[in-house]
């Protein structure tokens, strides 16, 4: 990964009285995949879509793939492949008849060897005359994955792109995004799932338009400095009412037999604790923040983006 792929400085929109995006300041290197993550109406698409062209922002500047995010936004588009959440091919056509269509509106030359080459890369060569329509949600994401590709872009622009995919094919598709940002393709990807941000090279979190924390997602778990315990033993809903009367206890969450507390004062806690801590039926030890605990804790300070 050399140079940047983008680099925008104090990006802002407005949607009539609702300012959507406040002043985004965001670098991303070439090859590297960068998550967006967010609650909804957040800002985080309008700020994916700004910086690849595909909204004009009302104030700030930057790059992105070498090419003025004002100006020459018309080069950007080009060097862009975009994946929707919601699937948006043709149903009654076959996945070639799809790719096909899509390498023509492309005007990609070459256009059968080109989707020939797609289908193969992606595992779809023994499904091509399958119609769209009859795909399961796996297939149905590979298929899109494979018509982003075919005008062979710099940068991928991913919107949830998994929602609804069962286990094994989410990992089958990060195990081809991992592939192709180790070819030099930027990705950038918005996600609600943590065990698909902790794939990501580096996060990003925005909330109310704003953009709150950056960085690698251990880098992320380590600036938060939560303090987080873990306790197990019976009873845990009357334990759980109990703690989250606690203002030091800010997170009281289930995770499977054993309960997750967190706070951002570990003294603070510990002390709040200790009347619990001293009962034999309870198993109490420190734990390490998970990345979810951390975007929960982000999302509680920041506020509403509301009119």
């Amino acid at each position: 990964m050399t140079g940047l792929a983008i680099e925008v400085r104090g990006l802002a929109k407005s949607f009539g009285p609702k300012q959507v995006v406040k002043g985004l300041d965001l670098s991303v290197r070439r090859g590297e995949i960068f998550g967006f993550l967010g609650p909804n109406g957040s800002g985080k698409t309008t700020s994916i879509r700004m910086i690849c062209g595909l909204l004009t922002p009302d104030a700030g500047s930057g790059q992105c793939l070498g090419y003025d995010l004002r100006s020459q936004s018309a080069q950007i588009k080009r060097e862009v492949g975009y994946m929707t959440q919601r699937f948006s091919f043709y149903e009654d056509l076959s996945i070639r008849e799809n790719l096909e269509f899509v390498a023509s509106v492309y005007g990609v030359k070459e256009a059968r060897a080109v989707v020939d080459e797609a289908l193969r890369n992606l595992g779809l060569e023994r499904r091509q005359k399958q119609l769209a329509g009859a795909l399961s949600g796996g297939w149905k994401q590979r298929m899109a994955l494979a018509a982003c590709l075919l005008h062979n872009p710099q940068l991928l622009l991913l919107d949830e792109p998994t929602a609804g995919v069962d286990p094994g094919a989410r990992r089958d598709f990060w195990a081809e995004i991992h592939a192709l940002a180790a070819r030099g393709i930027t990705v950038l990807v918005s996600t609600h799932y943590m065990d698909e941000a902790e794939r990501c090279h580096r996060l990003a979190y925005i909330a109310a338009g704003q953009l709150l924390a950056q960085g690698t997602p251990l880098e992320l778990v380590a600036n938060s400095r939560l303090a987080t315990w873990t306790v197990g033993g019976g009873d845990l809903q009357v334990l759980q009412r109990e703690l989250l009367a606690l203002p030091q206890a800010e997170q009281v969450v289930p995770f499977g037999n054993q309960l997750h507390v967190s706070g951002s004062d570990a003294a603070a806690l510990e002390q709040a604790l200790q009347p619990w801590m001293n009962d034999p039926r309870r198993q109490w030890r420190r734990d390490e923040p998970r990345l979810e605990d951390v975007f929960i804790h982000l999302m509680k300070h920041a506020g509403d983006n509301a009119p």
